[in-house]
C-alpha cells in the first residue's frame, strides 16, 4: 500500500521538510499561507536569517531584525506583538 505521508523519521518526507520543527513565527507563517521568502523580501533579511528565524523554535533573533519582522508581519496583522513570537 502506497502512503503519502510515512510516519518514519527516516522517509523522504521528513527529508523533504514536510514534517520539520518550526518556530513560532514559522508556524504562524504556515498559517497564513505566507512563505518564507515573501518575508525575506519584505524585510530585506538575508535568507539564512529568515530560515533560522522561522525553523529553530529556541533561536531569538537581535532587536534590529525583530523590528524588521514585526513591520513586516504588522501588514498582516496590526495586532501582532514581539511576545507572540519569541519569549523575552
Amino acid at each position: 500500500m502506497y502512503k503519502l505521508l510515512p510516519d518514519k523519521k527516516g522517509d523522504e518526507s521528513y527529508m523533504l521538510g514536510i514534517r520539520k520543527k518550526r518556530s513560532k513565527l514559522g508556524k504562524w507563517l504556515d498559517k497564513n499561507g505566507i512563505p518564507q521568502k515573501e518575508l525575506e523580501k519584505a524585510t530585506q533579511l538575508n535568507k539564512n536569517t529568515i530560515s533560522k528565524t522561522c525553523n529553530d523554535p529556541n533561536y531569538i533573533p537581535s532587536q534590529k531584525t525583530i523590528a524588521r519582522l514585526l513591520k513586516a508581519i504588522r501588514k498582516v496583522d496590526s495586532r501582532k506583538k514581539m511576545s507572540d513570537f519569541w519569549d523575552m
